[in-house]
């Protein structure tokens, strides 16, 4: 059974111009720089303590 042909990719401006820029400027900068380990422990707890961590914390 012989393969079928691939689809021919139709020209688009787009993509060509975006290619071009890249080829010419490189790649754009990532659009949120990833936290560093000091913003994590800087930065407040995303959930609030449930009712049971709070009692363990009075016991304490």
């Amino acid at each position: 059974m012989p393969l079928p042909k691939p689809e021919k990719q139709a020209f688009s401006a787009t993509k060509a111009v975006k290619a071009n820029a890249r080829e010419r400027l490189g790649s754009p900068p990532p659009s949120h720089p990833l936290p560093t380990l000091k913003d994590k422990i800087a930065s407040p707890p995303k959930h609030k303590e449930t009712l049971a961590q709070l009692l363990e914390e009075k016991e304490e």
